[in-house]
């Protein structure tokens, strides 16, 4: 029994090794060999060339807290700035959990308390029903037109359905957290960041008012940075920034209607998942490359943070939209990505959760692509299904994007020129 509670004893401490963290001041971060995980430098260089291939300007890969892969593009540096789009609703998402732990909001607190009534178009009872969640879930009920999705003047926000009824990708009211913040705090977004993330993580990020959105910018290695307090559960050495009964809800499905989303924060692994600007469900895993338990900051042109805590890996990625379709949120290109990193071990031929036969590059791909199976169905964003032609995307298909689905976790997200 004493050797058990040894051996039991020993095996905690192992699990409970010190986490690295940057230093909150500088730019120093510890870095690990790629050779310590068994990466081979041709497979580096071809994650490489696809990302060079796609438009990105900086891409970073932190395994225990410290960078392995580092690497810019297109005269970009470690000091420049780019902007972080919806992934930024992920950070806003934290400071709404942070404001929440002091007890200066709750959730389920009307949205009204903080932006007056009057702050919509609708009649005083369907708006007193909205509340801060509503807000982080994408569940408001208001109308996501998408000549008006970014409007958040009361004009624009209209009646579409009861709140909690209707999951749809909606900028508007996720930009009005950031008065919901202010009144909330006393304080205005970027002076909260600065307050409890910056002096406790290092974090350095902006948020900018662009037209009608709030847009966040920083440097490639502090969009890496949030990905690590995401990483340890909102958690920076041994101060909770996150409170941790908040980070779990965030970090969980918030709705069952499009169970991949929680507190403006993608989530894999789950059974089905929605897209903007669809009312589409799809079935498995928005991901499939990557890990079940993936954590994702997803935003408009392929900025993308990507966090496994069972691997202990966290990936960024910053650049220009690698394709003509400018998808909102483009699933497609951190896939293609996982497939590259999933394969930098020397050792591994696996493809992750796609099999290797279904596989597509270069993604957006063209009409009569080969896909070397027979038996595949491609689904578009009102769920029609189109069946492959003898292993081929058909060629009769409209421009869009689509679901390849195989079989089981094999689909992927295809983007068709």
């Amino acid at each position: 029994m004493r050797l058990y509670l040894l051996v039991f004893f020993l095996g905690t401490l192992s699990s409970l090794k010190a986490q690295y963290f940057p230093p909150v001041t500088g730019n120093q971060w510890d870095t690990l060999s790629p050779a310590r995980f068994g990466y081979c430098n041709d497979r580096i260089d071809s994650l490489y060339e696809l990302l060079d291939q796609q438009n990105s300007k900086a891409f970073i890969l932190i395994k225990d807290g410290k960078i392995v892969l580092e690497k810019y593009f297109d005269k970009f540096t470690q000091d420049s700035l780019w902007y972080w789009a919806s992934a930024g609703k992920t950070l806003t998402a934290a400071v709404v959990g942070v404001l929440e732990g002091q007890g200066k909001l709750q959730l389920t607190d009307k949205t009204h308390q903080y932006l007056g009534k009057g702050w919509t178009s609708l009649t005083q009872i369907q708006e007193d029903s909205i509340t801060v969640r509503h807000q982080l879930t994408m569940t408001t009920g208001l109308d996501d037109a998408p000549a008006t999705a970014d409007c958040t003047s009361p004009s624009c926000l209209k009646y579409k359905a009861a709140v909690g009824t209707r999951w749809a990708y909606h900028n508007a009211p996720y930009t009005l957290l950031d008065q919901v913040i202010s009144a909330a705090s006393g304080k205005t977004l970027n002076q909260v960041i600065f307050s409890e993330f910056t002096g406790a993580t290092g974090l350095k990020v902006a948020y900018i008012k662009l037209g009608d959105n709030n847009v966040a910018f920083s440097t490639p290695r502090n969009f890496a940075r949030f990905g690590v307090l995401l990483l340890n559960g909102g958690k920076w050495g041994s101060k909770q920034i996150i409170p941790s009964n908040y980070f779990a809800a965030m970090t969980a499905s918030s709705q069952s209607l499009n169970p991949s989303y929680g507190y403006l924060t993608w989530l894999n692994g789950k059974d089905k998942f929605m897209i903007p600007q669809s009312q589409f469900k799809f079935n498995g895993d928005c991901m499939p490359g990557g890990p079940s338990d993936l954590i994702m900051a997803l935003g408009k042109d392929g900025q993308q943070i990507m966090v496994s805590p069972s691997e202990n890996l966290v990936w960024i990625r910053m650049g220009e939209s690698p394709d003509t379709k400018n998808p909102l949120v483009n699933f497609a290109l951190g896939e293609e990505i996982w497939q590259k990193v999933n394969q930098l071990n020397c050792g591994s031929s696996s493809t992750g959760g796609i099999a290797k036969d279904v596989l597509i590059f270069p993604n957006p791909a063209k009409r009569g692509t080969s896909i070397n199976i027979k038996d595949g169905m491609l689904t578009d964003f009102l769920g029609r299904q189109f069946a492959l032609e003898n292993g081929h995307i058909p060629v009769s298909l409209a421009a869009g994007i689509y679901q390849l689905n195989a079989g089981g976790r094999n689909q992927k997200l295809v983007i068709l020129d």
